[in-house]
């Protein structure tokens, strides 16, 4: 239906209206059920009617809405602080709870910049980020990011930023390298910035552990964030890690950075926290940052009507039950090994899909006209919107993205099913996928 007063994200978007939700299932006004492949954006971890996460929101309800943080905390929010705080990597005790991934972001940078200034080194204010990286569309967090197409028509808006190479073992590792060699050649372009830049002078580096959205769920090379942790504890540069999308279970790990065995400075979630049910997202720091406020101004410069709000904690604070103690987060392993499985039977010999990639339920497929030279399609056939609208007429919710290689070519379909997603829905996705697939290369070469 086409909306008569809702400014959507596409001004002609003649889209099915969502109505009800059934575990994997959107269901349309139509009856029509679509099966959520991606979660929609790597959020809907938990699928679409979760009763527990029901209950405690309408409990919630009953009690306490909202009261502003500037006069009262929550018992929802201390309680979700709390298991955070005992679940994030070591050394992260802080919990700052906002609404969104982007507002986490902001309030991580905000932070790292506000600790340099009571630290004695207001000179350090040069982010570092990586090309092709995505950490929100706000104006902070958009300078943060590396997604050329994004950034575009506000970089007038945006303060600079040092972008680096990403890990993109697909594309640029060499037939002379192995995995780890790799991994640190690419790890060690951080430090040539630094030096480059004057170490005194930047603030912190900021990277996804596995990239979402813009690069379709690319892991790292064996040892390449714990060079990145060596590299940042010499030059006293802030490690923030963006887990908005790849964090809360996604990678078979609650914070995707336990696999890398490393502790940031500054972790950021959202996505999966709240899990579609409440919009929700959360920083995390480690004590010494904290305590260096604490030690200046004692007032962290930030916030936001609705941070640490009690309906949405509440809601977050079942959702992380359901994922650590219902053992979701457990099964996500073995689960995401069963569907990359399915989907290298499927397409590991496709002519057009070049790299099957990622980490637990959080998998991506990258397409290219040719196998061999690993040549993307010309940009102008628009592949990944129309492999979007053909899963959708196929009953399914998939997440393609376009710009994976420099933010222009290149495109991937990125999945990231609920977590209790069974074996015969992987079948039907991988299923209504290569329909959605073969398709759209078909129409997209006939173009």
């Amino acid at each position: 239906m086409k909306s008569r007063h809702v400014f959507g994200r596409h001004n002609a978007a003649d889209m099915p209206a969502a109505i009800a939700g059934d575990g994997c299932f959107i269901i349309d006004q139509d009856g029509n059920r679509y099966l959520d492949g991606s979660g929609g954006a790597a959020v809907s971890c938990l699928g679409h009617s979760d009763m527990a996460v029901r209950d405690a929101m309408l409990a919630q309800a009953g009690s306490l809405s909202f009261a502003h943080t500037a006069f009262f905390t929550s018992h929802p929010a201390e309680k979700l602080a709390e298991r955070l705080a005992g679940l994030a990597p070591e050394g992260v005790n802080r919990v700052y709870i906002v609404s969104s991934g982007s507002e986490a972001i902001e309030a991580a940078l905000k932070l790292a910049r506000q600790y340099a200034v009571e630290t004695g080194q207001p000179q350090r204010k040069r982010i570092i980020a990586r090309r092709q990286s995505y950490h929100g569309n706000t104006l902070g967090a958009l300078a943060a990011g590396g997604n050329q197409w994004r950034r575009k028509q506000f970089e007038p808006l945006l303060v600079e930023t040092s972008l680096i190479a990403p890990c993109y073992s697909y594309r640029d590792q060499r037939d002379d390298e192995t995995p780890a060699a790799y991994g640190r050649r690419v790890a060690d372009a951080l430090e040539a910035e630094i030096l480059s830049v004057g170490a005194e002078n930047v603030l912190a580096f900021i990277a996804e552990p596995v990239v979402g959205a813009t690069a379709g769920a690319l892991p790292p090379a064996p040892g390449y964030f714990r060079r990145i942790r060596e590299i940042c504890d010499q030059y006293g540069v802030l490690l923030i890690l963006d887990e908005v999308m790849c964090g809360m279970g996604r990678t078979g790990y609650l914070f995707a950075c336990e696999a890398e065995g490393v502790s940031p400075d500054i972790v950021t979630i959202a996505k999966g926290l709240g899990a579609g049910y409440q919009p929700i997202g959360a920083m995390l720091c480690q004590d010494r940052i904290f305590d260096a406020i604490g030690a200046g101004s004692g007032f962290f410069q930030h916030g936001h009507t609705y941070l640490g709000h009690p309906m949405a904690c509440a809601a977050a604070g079942a959702v992380l039950s359901r994922l650590v103690d219902d053992g979701l987060v457990a099964g996500v392993t073995e689960k995401g090994a069963r569907l990359r499985s399915m989907l290298e039977s499927t397409f590991g010999q496709h002519p057009h899909i070049g790299d099957i990639r990622g980490r637990g339920l959080f998998i991506a497929l990258e397409l290219v006209a040719d196998r061999g030279s690993k040549q993307p399609f010309d940009p102008a056939l628009k592949l990944a919107p129309r492999i979007k609208a053909a899963a959708l007429q196929a009953g399914l919710i998939c997440y393609p993205g376009q710009g994976t290689i420099d933010g222009v070519s290149g495109d991937h379909v990125l999945l990231a099913p609920p977590f209790i997603i069974n074996a015969d829905e992987m079948e039907m996705l991988v299923t209504r996928l290569e329909t959605a697939i073969n398709r759209s290369c078909v129409l997209a070469q006939a173009s």
